[in-house]
């Protein structure tokens, strides 16, 4: 489904403490990791990255705007949507994940890759183990998984920012069935952006972490 601009503000008719809470990473040391910013790694689960700089662009402000403002921003691309047609976009070997992007300053990138949950992840049976995403992002990171966006306002919420070269640690599967899709899209943020940073987007980390 592609992008629609909301043309007008909307609130959830459902009070945050009703809504669903996140599911949460343990704090307890995996079973097995897997290094997604190596070949092996990324290709143990069919991950393809690519890579492709946002924008910030204007557009029109919401219809219910208080009458002085008539104009807003947006990004562009929205390439969280599930099925985004990434094949013109830059491919970034595993390795090169750790490679400086963006102009620095306030800067943005995109970087997306579907997952394919392996039967054995570099010597790991996966079937039935607990998967976390873990993504570290220099300096910002939103992260959507399968064009959803997991978050509740005033609770715990992996996918969006969790702090200033802080990791996000996503539940991707209580228990891991091999075959399993995750369309992964990671929206880098170079920070802070009232203090725009002399430096660039980059990944930290980008791991598979399994739990029994």
């Amino acid at each position: 489904m592609p992008y629609t601009r909301p043309t007008k503000s909307a609130t959830s008719s459902t009070p945050p403490l009703l809504q669903p809470q996140p599911g949460i990473a343990p704090l307890l040391p995996p079973v097995h990791i897997v290094d997604l910013m190596t070949d092996e790694g990324s290709a143990a689960f069919g991950a393809v990255w690519k890579g492709l700089e946002a924008k910030i662009i204007p557009c029109p402000a919401l219809s219910d705007s208080r009458p002085e403002f008539t104009t807003t921003y947006d990004i562009d691309p929205h390439a969280e949507i599930l099925g985004y047609d990434d094949s013109a976009w830059e491919t970034v070997p595993p390795t090169d994940l750790g490679g400086r992007r963006g102009g620095g300053m306030v800067s943005f990138f995109w970087f997306r890759a579907t997952l394919t949950i392996p039967p054995h992840a570099t010597g790991f049976a996966t079937a039935g183990a607990k998967t976390i995403l873990h993504i570290n992002i220099d300096d910002y990171a939103e992260i959507w998984v399968n064009s959803e966006l997991p978050r509740v306002a005033g609770r715990p919420s992996p996918a969006a920012i969790q702090g200033f070269n802080m990791p996000n640690r996503l539940v991707l599967a209580d228990t891991a069935n091999p075959g399993d899709q995750y369309a992964i899209a990671v929206f880098a943020i170079n920070g802070p952006i009232s203090a725009a940073p002399a430096n660039f987007l980059w990944f930290r980390e980008a791991k598979i972490e399994f739990f029994r």
